[in-house]
């Protein structure tokens, strides 16, 4: 156990001698939480997937914003689960006062005794723009501005002091009693998701977590991200430590070959969807996969998408997917990521879960291993 944390540590030696150990705050010890990523579903699916994650040893559930909003999905699933742990990763900020999210991050902070975290992002330009018709330029600064504007929301729910930001983008100074919702002292984080230098140093300035991206790999982390944040940290005076991250995995377990075929097909196609984006193609250079990015749009254009998957080698997947027997999965999670992650959280489980009858157990085997520490 304790070599893992030492080795990773070792990495993050950044900043004036100082070990960047990017832990979760709300939790001490060994291992790490372990969380299964979800979408779009009605209420009462929620509630059974969240009882049973439960069940299953699982620590929480990670609510992405596609076709719908996460909020009612979350509620249901927390009542029907008393024991889970609810992130946004994440909700999509512009479109959004500030204290409308911050309100809604309040009230299920409420009404779970604190087993929420907000989670933000700013989306794509064009659904900022064309869908949901909102502003989105310097997207960096503005999710910066937005952040403190919604921790100034908190203290002023909190009544510590009066709601008062003045910012860049936003300007807040009224709140009336009678329009603040009921004070409690459970924590309030906002995390943001941060990719490149510019959102990630503003994670580092402002936000309590980032949600890093699926398409990572620790050549990343520790020599991209990792670096970013402490730079944006020393621009406010934080430990940088104080900053948590959130990691997706693309998880492949399975005992045989073909059992783990379906997992690493879908783990290609989803590693080659990120990185056929421009601004993501160090991602592959600095692995020495150049010219990946190109290859991947060039095929996506010539509708050749088989071959866009076929991009992403053999090579490439141990850097950016862990692919197991499921007796080694814990162990692999473990040897990756016990502490650089606060959370991890599954990407494919779910998918898992619905098309093997067996698979909800097998996770839970994994999910308890990985929260205690042990492999």
């Amino acid at each position: 156990m304790t070599h893992r944390v030492t080795k990773l540590s070792q990495c993050h030696t950044l900043h004036e001698g100082r070990t960047l150990h990017a832990g979760n705050s709300m939790r001490q010890g060994p291992g790490m939480d372990i969380d299964l990523m979800t979408g779009s579903s009605s209420w009462a699916e929620s509630a059974d997937l969240a009882r049973k994650l439960q069940d299953a040893g699982f620590s929480g559930m990670l609510y992405t914003e596609t076709s719908q909003v996460p909020w009612m999905q979350i509620a249901a699933a927390a009542t029907a689960a008393p024991d889970l742990f609810f992130t946004t990763g994440i909700a999509v900020a512009f479109p959004r006062s500030p204290m409308v999210a911050a309100a809604t991050a309040y009230e299920l902070a409420a009404n779970t005794g604190g087993r929420f975290r907000l989670g933000l992002g700013s989306q794509v330009k064009a659904h900022v723009q064309r869908r949901y018709s909102s502003d989105f330029e310097r997207p960096a600064a503005r999710l910066r501005d937005y952040v403190l504007a919604t921790k100034a929301c908190f203290r002023a729910f909190n009544r510590e002091e009066r709601l008062s930001h003045e910012g860049e983008f936003y300007n807040m100074s009224l709140l009336p009693e009678a329009w603040a919702p009921p004070a409690h002292d459970h924590p309030m984080k906002v995390d943001i998701s941060a990719v490149g230098p510019y959102m990630t140093r503003v994670a580092g300035e402002v936000a309590d977590g980032i949600h890093v991206h699926p398409l990572h790999s620790m050549h990343y982390i520790e020599n991209r991200l990792l670096p970013d944040v402490v730079k944006g940290a020393a621009r406010t005076g934080r430990d940088a430590r104080e900053v948590d991250l959130i990691i997706p995995v693309f998880a492949c377990p399975g005992d045989t070959p073909e059992e783990r075929a379906p997992y690493v097909a879908r783990a290609r196609q989803q590693i080659a969807f990120y990185g056929s984006t421009p601004n993501y193609h160090f991602q592959f250079d600095d692995l020495g996969f150049e010219g990946t990015t190109a290859r991947i749009r060039e095929k996506m254009k010539a509708g050749d998408m088989a071959g866009v998957a076929d991009e992403v080698t053999d090579e490439m997947l141990e850097h950016f997917a862990l692919v197991s027997t499921w007796d080694d999965m814990a162990g692999a999670l473990l040897d990756r990521y016990e502490g650089t992650a606060a959370r991890t959280v599954m990407y494919l489980g779910e998918q898992q879960m619905r098309t093997d009858e067996h698979a909800l157990g097998k996770w839970g085997e994994v999910a308890t291993a990985v929260r205690a520490g042990t492999a």
